[in-house]
């Protein structure tokens, strides 16, 4: 990192006003409540088996229900986990957390194994992905069909990729201190939502970072874009990819549409995102009205609008509120403001057992915050397609040599730009290791500092050297992957108490999906015509 200490800093009111807020936690005796940073991890998984295929089976009945179960869950496919851990001050809480979910499903998996990586395994084609079950209540059969309307809309491909969802706060006790700061005499609720959507415009511009350091998606089976035109290369002989790429999982060929793409929500405000989204969830689309919604007796999808339900939004990143039974999180973000900001751009790096490390999780906090504290900035439209433009570039050509992106309508070199942002990270991540007392904070952002100047450090560099070196297909790659982090979880005993805890989950949830079946008192087209009229 000594070679940024070096370098001139420009003097942009972006870098000025984050010098004066962290100088201001500091001399102010506030820095502690840097230590109360609030994190949450989401990770999905497809189940496979031995054979490098997706699995079959349905959710294991040992996990408990899908449907109820807090902790251990399905994403869009029965064979696609998900784990939630609960929000914890220190992110290595979270973390233990979920090694210990990874523990609890293994030994309930008999022969299959976690899929660690976000491209899938091979797969024979869409037939074979079986879409997640969650019994026969009502709001079971919904998010059942929604999922129908995922495939009749977007097919089920797509719906393969896995990732890890970041979920982070600030501490309650921060925003009636910031606020006094910033001199805001208004709603406390209105300036807390308006901080997060000032961290969501400055995440935008910026995480274009965060896929060339932490994607590690260059390479994918083939058999995921069967029959479809593509611009990949061939790897191997089921392999495709791109010699420069970071994450083909946020690229076009993951969650991109044409439908979505024209609600251009670029996070200004609270009030703009939840009309736009209200719009969305209340606009036919002409496509989605062609599929019809109840064929013959059969849901095809929820309704013919362009979302089915806020959920569908395709973003790298999302203002969140804990909703309350049967609300819609758009409603309760105009009721009760933003709570938490989700990162949803993050890979699983599959490398890593939990696809995530510690060293990762201390540089998300440091970039995070930084977005909180830097210049309060709105985004036009032309700095939108800008954006835009940049993450393109990232994701298919993000360690091309020379590369550059677009800056205030001005190329510039991604490692010019990159070396600027860590410099000024380096600033916040010295503050939380004051308040910390530790080197962590710092060491994690001269780890990504290694990855701007040498490229082959990143893991979708490395991704692509293994595969090369030891003649292995994409599928091959990860199995390797898969049984070696399989050995290395289990090598360490669950926590005992958590397993105590899981397995009495196991029978609670299912006990509770029986009695959500039992009470239920309305018929399905009833409830969804409800659900979708508030």
């Amino acid at each position: 990192m000594s070679d940024l200490k070096d370098q001139r800093l420009s003097s942009t009111t972006s870098y000025s006003q984050l010098q004066q807020k962290l100088s201001w936690l500091k001399e102010s005796g506030h820095v502690n409540l840097l230590t109360q940073l609030q994190h949450g991890l989401e990770k999905e998984g497809l189940r496979v088996d031995l054979d490098k295929e997706l699995a079959q089976t349905s959710h294991p009945v040992a996990l408990g229900s899908a449907l109820t179960h807090e902790y251990i869950t399905t994403d869009y496919s029965e064979s696609l986990l998900e784990f939630i851990t609960p929000v914890f001050e220190q992110s290595s809480d979270a973390l233990q957390f979920l090694a210990d979910l990874h523990r609890y499903t293994y030994q309930n998996l008999d022969e299959e194994l976690i899929w660690p990586a976000s491209m899938p395994c091979h797969l024979l084609d869409e037939s074979i992905i079986p879409i997640a079950r969650y019994g026969d209540s009502n709001v079971g059969k919904m998010k059942y069909i929604y999922r129908v309307g995922l495939e009749n809309r977007y097919g089920k491909m797509m719906q393969t990729i896995a990732g890890i969802h970041y979920n982070f706060s600030m501490p309650t006790d921060f925003w009636p201190i910031l606020q006094t700061y910033m001199g805001d005499s208004g709603s406390l609720q209105e300036f807390r939502s308006a901080s997060y959507f000032s961290l969501i415009r400055n995440f935008r511009r910026y995480s274009w970072l965060l896929i060339y350091l932490f994607g590690a998606s260059p390479a994918l089976c083939s058999s995921f874009l069967k029959g479809k035109k593509h611009a990949l290369e061939s790897l191997s002989g089921d392999t495709l990819y791109l010699p420069y790429a970071t994450s083909l999982r946020m690229s076009d060929l993951g969650y991109s549409n044409k439908a979505q793409a024209g609600l251009n929500i670029c996070f200004n405000h609270l009030n703009t995102y939840a009309s736009s989204l209200n719009r969305a969830i209340r606009t036919p689309y002409k496509p989605y009205e062609s599929l019809g919604v109840k064929v013959d007796g059969q849901y095809k999808q929820l309704n013919a609008n362009i979302l089915q339900i806020e959920n569908e939004y395709y973003s790298d990143i999302r203002p969140k509120r804990v909703t309350q039974s049967g609300e819609k999180p758009v409603h309760a973000l105009i009721a009760r403001g933003v709570e938490y900001i989700e990162v949803r751009n993050t890979d699983i790096n599959p490398f890593l057992p939990l696809g995530i490390d510690q060293c990762q999780a201390d540089f998300l906090d440091t970039f995070l915050l930084t977005c909180l504290l830097m210049e309060e900035r709105e985004i036009s439209t032309e700095e939108c397609d800008q954006i835009s433009e940049n993450h393109q570039r990232v994701v298919s050509r993000g360690r091309e040599p020379g590369l550059t992106l677009l800056k205030d309508d001005q190329e510039i070199a991604l490692h010019q730009w990159g070396s600027e942002l860590l410099l000024e990270m380096q600033q916040t991540a010295a503050l939380l290791d004051e308040a910390y007392g530790s080197t962590n904070y710092v060491q994690s952002v001269q780890e990504q500092q290694k990855k701007l100047d040498n490229p082959e450090l990143t893991p979708s560099a490395q991704v692509l050297k293994v595969m090369r070196e030891q003649n292995l297909s994409h599928s091959e790659f990860v199995m390797q992957q898969a049984k070696l982090h399989k050995q290395t979880l289990l090598s360490d005993l669950i926590d005992q108490n958590m397993e105590v805890k899981l397995r009495d989950m196991q029978g609670d949830s299912l006990q509770e999906q029986r009695e959500i079946e039992a009470t239920d008192s309305q018929d399905f087209d009833s409830y969804l015509a409800e659900y979708m009229s508030n």
